[in-house]
């Protein structure tokens, strides 16, 4: 949300203030704030994903990809002639849609994972 905001308040910044140094500064504070926003969210989201991941409940760590595989299976199956017969294609689209989100969000997480420690540790130094 704050990525969203940044251009407009530049903008804002542009018309309202006229000493470009200000100006620089106020625009490399905003751009930090969003910065400081990002990693706080990718802490917050690989928090999740560790927690999950290191439950000692089989489900609670595998629900993800078990609902990422149910849902490439029923294309795969399509594919291959093996659909619902009432499935339209609009859920098809829906479900190559959820597919291609949760393989995304699996992807993104997984790096965050890893990487999220590192980042930590840079900005508290």
């Amino acid at each position: 949300m704050i990525q969203s905001l940044i251009g407009p308040i530049s903008d804002l910044l542009d018309k309202w203030i006229p000493d470009a140094d200000k100006k620089a500064e106020l625009a490399h504070e905003l751009a930090t704030m969003s910065e400081r926003h990002a990693q706080e969210l990718m802490h917050e989201q690989a928090k999740v994903i560790q927690s999950e991941a290191a439950s000692t409940h089989w489900l609670a760590a595998n629900w993800r990809p078990i609902t990422m595989l149910t849902f490439l299976s029923l294309i795969v199956a399509r594919w291959f002639g093996f659909a619902a017969p009432d499935l339209s294609e609009a859920e098809y689209l829906k479900l190559w849609s959820i597919v291609e989100l949760g393989l995304g969000g699996y992807v993104i997480g997984r790096t965050i994972e890893k990487v999220a420690p590192g980042v930590i540790q840079a900005v508290k130094k």
